[in-house]
Parts: C-alpha cells; sequence; structure tokens
C-alpha cells in the first residue's frame, strides 16, 4: 500500500485492481480535503457527497444554510458505504466530466 501523503486511517477492504485508488493504484491526490455526508450511493464507483454550511447574511443580522454536493470516486478498498456515513474525499485529477473528488477515509476524522 502507497503513502499518499495525508494521516488518514488505512483502508481495510481487498483491492479489486482499480487504477483510479490513491492507496493501490496511481491516482493522485492534490488540493482540497472536504469532509461531509453520503447523499446518495447508486453509481458504478461513484457516491455523491453533501457538505452544508451555514452563513451569516449581515444585511438581514440572520443565517442561510447552504449545500454543497460533490460527485467523488469510491475505491473498492474503502468498503461498504451508506448513505449518512461520514466520509472524508480529496481533490484529484478529473476522473470524467463531474468527478474530481475521490474518497479517502469512511468516518471522518481530525481535520
Amino acid at each position: 500500500m502507497r503513502d499518499i501523503g495525508i494521516d488518514v486511517n488505512p483502508p481495510e477492504g481487498d483491492w479489486d485492481g482499480d487504477d483510479n485508488c490513491p492507496f493501490h493504484g496511481s491516482l493522485r491526490l492534490r488540493g482540497q480535503i472536504i469532509e461531509g455526508n453520503i447523499a446518495r450511493v447508486g453509481m458504478i464507483k461513484t457516491v455523491v457527497v453533501e457538505r452544508q454550511q451555514t452563513r451569516q447574511m449581515p444585511k438581514y443580522e440572520r443565517y442561510e444554510k447552504r449545500t454543497h454536493r460533490y460527485l467523488a470516486h469510491l475505491p473498492s478498498c474503502i468498503g461498504e458505504i451508506e448513505v449518512g456515513d461520514r466520509v472524508r474525499i480529496m481533490e484529484c485529477r478529473p476522473l470524467s466530466k463531474k468527478v474530481t473528488f475521490c474518497v479517502i477515509e469512511k468516518g471522518g476524522g481530525s481535520q
């Protein structure tokens, strides 16, 4: 298993030979690290991660909720993931038209 340069728990699952795996394949990670919840698991090797953010609106002296959704590649070595699980994703090269993130850790962690 390869060191990806970030302090994360190593995955416990088996690797199926996918080249787009940061731990066993040749996928390089760079850029932002985002923590969020799994919103949808319906595609092959891809999940939708949702992040909620609260933003202050000074003009109206109120707060608003904003939701960002990211499509992320799910390597086979991460294991089974269900809707509602907390994960960390990290930016990588574009793997398809909209997938530019990869799941690096299940269960979140300290950031």
